[in-house]
């Protein structure tokens, strides 16, 4: 593994709405270091390539690679629909044979198999969507959009529209984290622990302010990006968020999708029972 330079240090985070509220000043926080976006998956295999020290990587990949700690409490999670995670149906959710997966999900993707599966005894044929593609490009039964794109797409010619993140508050009663600051145990200081946090923060009082500025860009309208930010999505990893975590560990083990041994390791979190 080619470790970056530790005097230079090297953050990713996504490049979607809903990582604004958790990078708010973060790159002046960082200096001489830096922030990088990129997609959810890309970030994973950069930060399991050693490119980067830290990164707010999808929550699945975490529950995959043993040897990452949970660095901060900020999150991306929801206690309700999430907006941006959404999975479009051709047919009767019983009769999904076939599921095309935005090539940017991977925390997403197990979260819908796992619906499929536990709630209808699915086990869809997998294909990719790929970041080019439209939803009209494949003829899947289903298609799951995640992040900005999934914002755009109406429920019009669909038989059902399952927001994830209400799908599996309904069934399970606890918030879904979808993404979390992670890292190779003991490569994290407290002073990056520390800047996280910080830019949480600062993020999480500006809500209105992040929104307004992003909206005109993702072409959405600035109450849409509001209520996103501010009701959509909630950023700290407290008790019932590591809760949802660890079932949803215990369900992806269950599919094969995760390693079943994994002691999570939450640092710098309130909670960690």
């Amino acid at each position: 593994m080619n470790q970056t330079h530790e005097n230079h240090l090297k953050v990713g985070a996504v490049s979607y709405l809903n990582s604004k509220p958790l990078i708010h000043g973060l790159p002046k926080l960082l200096e001489p270091g830096e922030l990088i976006l990129d997609f959810p998956s890309k970030l994973a295999d950069r930060l399991e390539a050693g490119e980067l020290h830290a990164a707010l990587i999808p929550s699945v990949e975490v529950l995959r690679h043993p040897q990452y700690e949970i660095v901060s409490d900020a999150c991306v999670a929801t206690h309700g629909p999430v907006l941006s995670v959404k999975l479009f149906s051709r047919v009767p959710a019983e009769k999904i044979q076939s599921l095309a997966l935005d090539q940017g999900s991977r925390t997403s993707a197990a979260l819908a198999r796992i619906l499929l599966a536990e709630r209808f005894g699915l086990h869809p044929r997998l294909e990719p969507l790929e970041m080019t593609q439209s939803i009209q490009d494949t003829h899947a039964d289903a298609v799951l959009l995640i992040g900005d794109r999934a914002m755009h797409v109406g429920g019009e010619g669909f038989e059902l529209v399952w927001d994830l993140g209400q799908e599996w508050i309904d069934w399970t009663g606890l918030p879904f984290v979808f993404a979390m600051w992670a890292a190779p145990a003991g490569a994290v200081s407290a002073e990056l622990e520390q800047a996280l946090t910080q830019a949480r923060d600062a993020g999480v009082e500006r809500l209105q302010e992040i929104a307004q500025r992003e909206a005109p860009i993702l072409k959405i309208e600035p109450q849409t990006a509001i209520d996103y930010l501010t009701k959509n999505l909630y950023y700290r990893l407290g008790p019932d968020e590591q809760s949802g975590l660890k079932l949803f560990h215990e369900l992806a083990a269950k599919h094969a999708l995760v390693p079943e041994e994994h002691n999570l390791v939450f640092r710098n979190c309130t909670y960690s029972g």
